[in-house]
């Protein structure tokens, strides 16, 4: 068991934050230790960093995506620093489960995706899903993108080779041959990236902010896969419609999920154990792209 305090405490003071007093742990995250900072005269902040020490870029490319999509108009928490060590942001509210939430963020996802659009795939520099690296070379050709950087680039992930047998590998490989029949393809727009339930929080004033982003530029659907297949809220249901009405979705959005979702398996897959059962879930996708005979 990691002792949050005695881990952040350190860095916090490292980093000029010396009048911070204590800091309480959170859960909730995958990736990083994680806890709310008190300082000396009563304020608080959200502080993370990683078990193993150093980060690397990762928290600089977090800072900087969450100030791409607070640009593009998505709330997000303001960051207070940002190093290689720790991440620093100002304090949000637990969201509120209700379908008036829910249907506003409907339409701040789908101002996002409908405002950014461009015709290249990639964001300017990688950036991290968890502790790996997003690769986000530019692409002009999405389902190239998609190919090479969502999900084949997974395979030589050590856990992804024990958990996936030579025909899995093959059947992902054919299934990226398709990807043309199987999705609608489409522009580019800036996206969160990792946009599961737990990263929709709200801000001071109650309306939805996002946290822990991966962006690039890709598919739209990619953002709303994740949603989709990691158990949102009852509430959420009229989030899905009112998007698709929003965006222009055609009525068969919902078949093509588990595809634009298989990119979140394997990165979960690759770093973590127990998988979830995300490797069944590949597994089951691919079915029909596997060799009989």
């Amino acid at each position: 068991m990691i002792d949050t305090a005695l881990l952040l405490l350190p860095r916090l003071r490292d980093a000029g934050m010396g009048d911070v007093v204590s800091v309480e742990p959170v859960t909730g995250g995958l990736a990083a230790v994680a806890g709310v900072a008190r300082r000396g005269d009563g304020a608080e902040v959200f502080v993370k960093g990683f078990a193993e020490g150093e980060g690397g870029d990762a928290f600089g490319a977090e800072a900087e995506g969450l100030g791409a999509l607070r640009e593009a108009g998505v709330a997000t928490p303001e960051v207070v620093f940002a190093g290689r060590e720790l991440l620093v942001l100002s304090v949000l509210r637990d969201r509120p489960d209700s379908a008036a939430f829910w249907e506003r963020f409907a339409h701040d996802l789908a101002h996002l995706h409908t405002s950014t659009r461009q015709s290249r795939f990639g964001w300017h520099r990688d950036n991290w899903l968890g502790r790996r690296r997003q690769v986000n070379t530019w692409e002009d050709d999405g389902f190239a993108f998609f190919a090479q950087h969502r999900l084949l680039r997974w395979l030589d992930e050590p856990r992804v080779r024990e958990a996936l047998d030579a025909g899995d590998r093959a059947a992902l490989e054919r299934l990226c041959e398709r990807l043309p029949e199987l999705l609608p393809g489409g522009p580019a727009c800036l996206t969160h990236g990792d946009l599961w339930a737990q990263n929709v929080m709200a801000a001071p004033d109650g309306s939805p902010a996002l946290i822990d982003p991966a962006v690039s530029y890709t598919w739209a659907e990619v953002d709303l896969a994740h949603l989709w297949t990691t158990a949102p809220p009852p509430e959420a249901a009229r989030f899905f419609d009112l998007y698709a009405e929003l965006t222009g979705l055609d009525r068969d959005w919902r078949t093509r999920m588990p595809v634009l979702q298989l990119r979140q398996h394997l990165a979960v897959i690759a770093q973590f154990e127990p998988d979830w059962g995300a490797a069944d879930l590949v597994r089951a996708t691919l079915a029909p792209f596997r060799r009989r005979g």
